[in-house]
């Protein structure tokens, strides 16, 4: 019951960093045209913030948790230390997926004529941001 009561605690505190996650978002994707979607998500699937178009968002997040279990999985067996970073190439582009900080992700959906380098390196710096804020919202909360 205590596990519960803390998880939604943890929650609530979480979206209260929504309105500067969604604006990292936002100067994320105005660096990055070819961006189509982001979502700063926890790392157990629950959406912070978004900034696509589409209502896809909790689907893209619970999809994101599986893979970020997979992705540490794997860096943890095979020796690279914890995990930094993922990306998957489709048909028709993208899906990007950065560590936040050391409880949450940042996912960004990207057309195929993206700048792969650019997009690292605009992530990683977002990434950055987000995990910060998320992670201070986090430590606001064991202070309190």
């Amino acid at each position: 019951m205590r596990r519960t009561l803390r998880q939604r605690a943890e929650r609530r505190q979480l979206l209260t960093a929504e309105a500067d996650v969604l604006g990292e978002l936002r100067r994320l994707r105005a660096r990055l045209p070819q961006v189509t979607g982001a979502l700063a998500a926890s790392a157990d699937g629950l959406v912070l913030a978004r900034e696509t178009a589409g209502d896809e968002a909790e689907g893209v997040a619970a999809l994101t948790a599986a893979a970020l279990g997979v992705a540490q999985r794997l860096t943890d067996t095979t020796g690279q230390g914890a995990f930094r970073e993922l990306l998957v190439r489709g048909e028709r582009g993208y899906v990007a997926t950065y560590a936040a900080g050391s409880s949450a992700v940042l996912t960004l959906l990207a057309e195929p004529r993206i700048n792969v380098g650019r997009l690292h390196l605009e992530a990683r710096r977002s990434s950055a941001r987000v995990g910060a804020l998320v992670d201070g919202a986090l430590e606001r909360l064991e202070n309190a």
